[in-house]
């Protein structure tokens, strides 16, 4: 893979944090094309969104830092979020907790702003999740010698700034969970336009990316699954994320009506 995009001397530019940046960009233009197509004020929404992300930003590090302690060896390894190492629901929560209170500050419609998200959200994931490809973050699990998908493993070089394991073939969960969210950030972006309530486009962002997670987590080598329970704690993320899906949707078709 290709950790590192550019590299004079000492001086390195990182594949992931250029990546993470273009899902960022690619985000914050998706969602003003919609505020403006929604009639929102485009001013409280940049503000939204640039504190959004930085909560998200901040809840994903937190998260990552709190499951993998053992990668912490300094103070930079605890916020080096360029080389890779964020985790994906701390930054949902993060960025969730931080959209409510601002959307209350705002006093902004928080349906329609959740159905922007809802598009915004997997596109920049798209870019995210091909960053971790490159960094080796988030990597799989070895692909047995019979399995069936031992033809779509990947190999990681043996290089100090990528985290995965070298020279063994491993599950490709980052391209795989990138092309899911491609796929989902086209369908609800196709739907948006004939959603039959605020808020529909939002649970089925919850419905589709929830069901998406909980099957590659059968694949990722990150996250050992919880005892007793033999499910992974991002697996009950993913589930609680699909019930509240069908909860909002069956509660804004109730009051919509």
């Amino acid at each position: 893979m290709f950790p590192e995009l550019i590299k004079i001397g000492d001086f390195s530019i990182h594949t992931y944090g250029v990546l993470v940046a273009l899902g960022i960009l690619s985000a914050y233009f998706i969602s003003i094309y919609l505020t403006k197509k929604e009639n929102l004020p485009v001013n409280k929404i940049e503000n939204l969104f640039i504190f959004t992300t930085i909560g998200g930003i901040i809840g994903a590090r937190i998260a990552y830092v709190l499951e993998h302690p053992e990668q912490m060896k300094s103070f930079i390894d605890y916020i080096a979020v360029w080389k890779g190492g964020i985790d994906w629901f701390g930054a949902f929560i993060g960025g969730a907790i931080t959209a409510i209170y601002l959307i209350r500050k705002y006093k902004l419609n928080f349906w329609k702003l959740s159905d922007i998200a809802g598009i915004a959200i997997p596109l920049g994931h798209f870019f995210g999740r091909i960053g971790c490809t490159c960094a080796g973050c988030c990597y799989g699990k070895p692909v047995p010698e019979d399995s069936l998908f031992k033809d779509f493993a990947i190999k990681f070089p043996d290089n100090p700034n990528t985290v995965a394991p070298p020279d063994i073939p491993l599950y490709p969960t980052q391209p795989a969970e990138a092309i899911g969210n491609l796929a989902i950030f086209g369908i609800l972006f196709f739907l948006y336009r004939y959603k039959k309530f605020d808020g529909q486009i939002f649970s089925l962002y919850l419905i589709f990316y929830g069901i998406e997670r909980f099957l590659l987590e059968y694949w990722r080598g990150v996250t050992p699954p919880i005892e007793y329970i033999g499910l992974t704690w991002n697996q009950v993320v993913a589930v609680l994320m699909i019930i509240s899906g069908i909860i909002i949707n069956i509660y804004r078709l109730k009051a919509d009506n």
